[in-house]
Order: structure tokens, then sequence, then C-alpha cells
């Protein structure tokens, strides 16, 4: 489909603006700059009660949504913000985490886990595992329905959700559901997306590079299942899946192929393609029709697996 008139509106406004590229910022250039163009505050339809618990590199900041008004105890979602592990924070995710707590309805634990290059992997996938065994341990403590969490994230903490997925199963920590929402799953960065959308629509390759520059060691294994989970040798009997990709979106074919992988492996995925969209458009408040209905979608797939 054609870009739609929404996303060629905003691309038009983002270039008269003619905004730093990530790959020219340092990463706390590139940090400032997100704070200020990316966030959405809190609108107030969720009670906010931020915690620290302990964690593998220090204490770890969680960001607790409660629907206000909910009556009874709730499921539990628990987000990782997207950001290419270098930018944003459980501040600038506070929209997508309000939107997904209402609707669905559910407690959402979003996690502020440390970013790259101060903190590379695995120390990110580390901190949202031990985040996800924290809220299944502590279900009475959040005021939440006993049962296995789901994961979610968007972008880079779709790659954490994957890998927290991955990892859960290899330690027989039971998921509801592990909702990506175009997800980073390859650091390859050879798909024809990255091709055809390379400049011009928003994130680009030279970004993508950049981020993983950061993320990842000199020498690390890209291939391994919790850096890149589309390689990931078996799997078999993760959580079920969500996958949502935005048609002009670098990320868009590595997300579509893991769906593939997934549902291959006898994993159950629902999986959408958002025509005409731009990768973040999921977190971006008023500004694409697309972005509510993807909000249901998600909410239903979440009422789905906690049902």
């Amino acid at each position: 489909m054609p870009l739609h008139p929404q996303a060629a509106a905003f691309l038009e406004y983002v270039a008269s603006l003619n905004p730093p590229r990530f790959e020219d910022m340092t990463p706390a250039e590139a940090r400032a700059f997100a704070d200020i163009g990316w966030a959405a505050p809190a609108s107030g339809v969720t009670d906010i009660e931020d915690i620290e618990i302990p964690g593998p590199l220090g204490p770890l900041r969680l960001r607790i949504h409660r629907p206000k008004g909910a009556t009874g105890p709730l499921p539990v979602l628990v987000f990782f913000h997207g950001g290419g592990w270098v930018v944003c924070s459980f501040e600038t995710h506070d929209y997508v985490c309000e939107e997904l707590a209402v609707k669905t309805p559910a407690i959402v634990v979003s996690v502020d886990y440390r970013l790259s290059p101060e903190s590379q992997f695995p120390g990110p996938v580390d901190e949202c595992y031990a985040a996800t065994v924290w809220a299944s341990d502590n279900a009475e403590r959040l005021g939440a329905q006993p049962g296995p969490v789901a994961v979610g994230g968007d972008s880079a903490g779709g790659q954490l959700a994957a890998a927290v997925a991955l990892r859960a199963r290899d330690n027989d920590l039971p998921i509801a559901l592990q909702a990506l929402i175009y997800p980073v799953t390859d650091a390859a960065m050879d798909t024809a997306s990255y091709s055809e959308f390379a400049e011009g629509f928003g994130l680009t390759a030279g970004g993508m590079n950049w981020f993983w520059e950061h993320f990842l060691a000199p020498g690390t294994d890209r291939k391994q299942q919790e850096v890149s989970p589309l390689h990931a040798a078996d799997l078999a009997g993760v959580a079920p899946a969500y996958v949502v990709t935005a048609e002009f979106d670098v990320l868009r074919d590595e997300g579509e192929a893991f769906a593939e992988q997934l549902k291959a492996a006898g994993v159950a995925v629902e999986f959408h393609r958002e025509p005409g969209l731009l990768h973040g458009f999921v977190t971006q408040k008023g500004l694409f029709d697309g972005t509510a209905l993807e909000h249901d979608r998600i909410a239903a797939a979440l009422r789905k697996a906690f049902a």
C-alpha cells in the first residue's frame, strides 16, 4: 500500500525540523533529544507507583501502572520500552503502558533497565528477565491475580521481550504471551526492508547500526538467541506471541520472519502488519488513526492469553 497520508504528513513535518541523526550524536545527546521529542506524558488514567527491586546489576527501577477504579486482582504485563537500548525510559513510554493497562485491563510493570553502552548485552536482558521473575513471584505485592505474566515491548523492547521469553522457556518460567511491537530480531540488518526503507522513513538503517554498535561489545556473537531471536536454534515451547509490524519500517521483514519461524515451531502466533505506517506508530499519541486500533488489538490478545 502507499504511505498513509498521516505518515506522509508526519515525515514532512519532521523533515522541516531537520533533526539530528542518531549516528551524529553521543548517547547523552541522543537521550536528551529522545526525551524531548518522544515523550508522551502520563494522562492520569492509571495510578502510578515507582519502586526499586534488587536486580542483577544493582537496584532496578519499575513503574507500576494500575487502571484507576479497577476492582479485584488483575493480570500482569511486564513491559520493556524501546529506544535502541540506548535512549528512552519508562517515563517516555507512559502513554502506551497506560493504554494497555486500561484497555486490557491489566497491571503493567514497566522496566527502567540500564541503557547501553554503559550496560551492554547481556545486561539489559538480565535486568528485564529479573523484573519478569519478580513480577511472577510477587502477585500479592502487586495486587495481581495468580498465574503467568505476559511480557512485551516495542522495537528494542520487543527484542528484549523475545529474549526474555526464550530464557523463561529455558528456565521453566511460564509466560502467558510475548507481545512484540515491530521487534528487533536479527542483528544482521540485511533484509529487503532494510534496503527499501534505509532513509527517509523515520528509523534509518544507519540509526539501527548505531544502536547495535552501542548495545553489543566488540566480538559479541550476533547470532546467539538472546541477541538475535530469529537465529534461535529451537523456538518450540516459547510463549504464544502477538507480533505487529509497520509496512514502512526497516525492521518489518525481520519481525515478520520471526512470526513465521514461531509458527513453524508450533507456537501460537497472531500477526498483523499495519499498512502504510511507520516505525514507532504505537507510541505516538494522537498522530495516527492506527495507533488506537493497535492498542485495542494488543489488549485483546492479552485478554485472550490471560483467559
